[in-house]
């Protein structure tokens, strides 16, 4: 049970940014016994892993965070956060020592698929829900809700080392944001449409009844 909650958590995490728990798996394995690495995925925890994450993770925490080129990260992390998620999840398996369950050591594969889904499907949300974040700040919100999704990510993997238990609950008000973010996105850009097509009409309406229509209305509405 707990070993499964951790899998979930670390995956999550990796679907908001998929160097964060990487790296925090990497140096808890090396340094802490919190964490024991199956013998196959010992490699995370080696300091070329950790080093490379560390350069991977900066990168993605200056791209991510300007309006634009955030889309287009998305786009490149869209098979790297399955990928890490599904790896996270199988390395986690040794977390067997808190509840003495070896499901998840004899079924490396399935860990892997699972962790991949989960991974996926935060990514998903989050691609779904920054978009609606940059059309209703013109963008100006996007480096706070990258700033936002960074430190749950950092949260949820400490959570889902330390208090596994906690990760439902985690990943429920994430559910619960994401849905938010994304339905009142869709509202602001819904009434944009309405008011452009209205003031539209008005254009059309004045200029078919030879009004012109003052320079500084066209311009400011």
């Amino acid at each position: 049970m707990f070993a499964a909650l951790t899998g979930v958590g670390l995956s999550a995490a990796a679907g908001l940014n998929a160097f964060i728990p990487l790296v925090i798996v990497g140096v808890f394995a090396r340094f802490t016994d919190f964490i024991v690495l199956p013998e196959s995925l010992e490699w995370l925890q080696s300091w070329p892993a950790i080093i490379i994450g560390l350069g991977l993770l900066a990168a993605e925490l200056v791209l991510d965070k300007i309006p634009g080129v955030d889309h287009i990260n998305d786009l490149l992390q869209s098979l790297i956060r399955p990928l890490v998620g599904g790896v996270i999840f199988a390395a986690t398996a040794a977390a067997q020592v808190i509840d003495e369950s070896s499901f998840w050591q004899e079924h490396p594969l399935i860990s892997g698929i699972l962790g991949a889904i989960v991974a996926a499907g935060v990514h998903t949300a989050k691609s779904a829900a920054r978009p609606s974040v940059n059309a209703a700040t013109a963008g100006t919100g996007a480096p706070l809700a990258s700033f936002a999704e960074d430190a749950t990510s950092v949260t949820l993997s400490l959570i889902a080392i330390f208090v596994p238990v906690l990760v439902i609950v985690v990943l429920i008000v994430m559910v619960l944001v994401f849905y938010r973010v994304v339905t009142t996105g869709r509202r602001r850009r819904r009434r944009r449409a309405e008011l452009e097509a209205e003031a539209r009409a008005e254009r059309e309406e004045r200029a078919a009844a030879g009004i012109k229509t003052p320079w500084w209305r066209g311009r400011w509405r």
